[in-house]
């Protein structure tokens, strides 16, 4: 399979490849005509993909089209904006007679879910704070089939199977070493704030069992996972007795740590846990895309530019 990020894809005019549907729909351009809009993806990475003025005839097989099916297209490599974009020329489903193993086109966290499942649950039944310990595992323990193959976004950092799980453990090996150097910390509620800021992106974004998310629930547009957080906080901690501070302080983590309004947190970290609650997400998030970037980059050269770092190319150093 080709790696959409290696330096070797820009150098070609053309390719002919399966590749996983991630997203797709039928559009119409300025041009008043309908395209076909795709983002296709294998276990190594995605790209956008764009079928230009489709014919009434090819409309009902294109709209048919949907995540998680594979596809086979003709395509042109080009450059749009500095990313890479393939231009469709042919498609057509797969079928048996192909033989394709439907797990080499789904971009996996590079650790078994059981295991960061496992990881995770052990660091929440060591909580001292019978509360927290008594809250996080049964969120966990209720949760657990989803979480071992969620994603924690639709696209773009933890867009993969087990993504959600891969972020939450790697804010938490984090979490539990910055403890170490600020020991003015709460470890179990820094703890706490991990495992549960983002647990309800499970109710917030739809997905399928490889891991790959259609788009976002109605609640999830309505509302987003912070208030779902909130609501679902209120409820479980009032049924389990917490004090209300206990509880409001975990309802404030949910929602301050997206920290700006117009990332939808109405609030900004107001005590110690709540503020490194934050950089936690934001440095395991901006962590994954620049490594994500990097991916198939030659050495010594920049990755394409990268949307969700200000538009920024990543550098690889050539090393010795």
């Amino acid at each position: 399979m080709k790696q959409f990020y290696a330096a070797d894809l820009h150098g070609q005019t053309e390719i002919t490849d399966f590749f996983m549907v991630k997203s797709a729909g039928i559009k119409v351009g300025s041009n008043k005509k309908q395209y076909f809009d795709v983002l296709l993806g294998d276990k190594t990475g995605e790209v956008n993909s764009k079928k230009w003025d489709i014919s009434e005839h090819e409309a009902p097989m294109l709209a048919a089209i949907k995540e998680g099916d594979i596809i086979k297209v003709r395509a042109q490599v080009t450059d749009w904006q500095g990313q890479t974009q393939l231009r469709i020329g042919r498609i057509r489903m797969s079928n048996q007679e192909d033989g394709l193993d439907v797990s080499d086109y789904i971009k996996t966290a590079p650790e078994p879910s059981e295991d960061m499942y496992a990881f995770i649950y052990g660091t929440a039944e060591a909580m001292e704070d019978q509360d927290l310990r008594r809250l996080c595992t049964k969120v966990l323990a209720d949760n657990k089939e989803r979480l071992l193959y969620y994603p924690a976004a639709t696209r773009n950092h933890h867009a993969e199977y087990g993504g959600l799980l891969y972020h939450v453990k790697r804010m938490l090996m984090t979490g539990l070493r910055v403890c170490e150097v600020y020991e003015n910390l709460n470890r179990d509620l820094v703890s706490a704030g991990v495992i549960l800021h983002d647990i309800e992106k499970l109710n917030e974004i739809q997905s399928n069992a490889y891991g790959i998310s259609p788009g976002y629930s109605f609640e999830g547009q309505l509302l987003g996972h912070l208030v779902q957080g909130v609501k679902f906080l209120d409820r479980i901690c009032r049924e389990l007795g917490f004090s209300e501070e206990k509880t409001l302080m975990l309802e404030h983590m949910i929602l301050s740590h997206h920290y700006e309004p117009e990332f939808g947190s109405p609030k900004k970290p107001l005590f110690p846990e709540a503020e490194v609650l934050h950089y936690l997400d934001i440095l395991d998030a901006r962590m994954f895309d620049m490594e994500d970037a990097l991916r198939g980059v030659t050495p010594g050269e920049f990755s394409d530019r990268i949307w969700t770092l200000d538009n920024r190319k990543v550098y690889k150093p050539k090393g010795e």
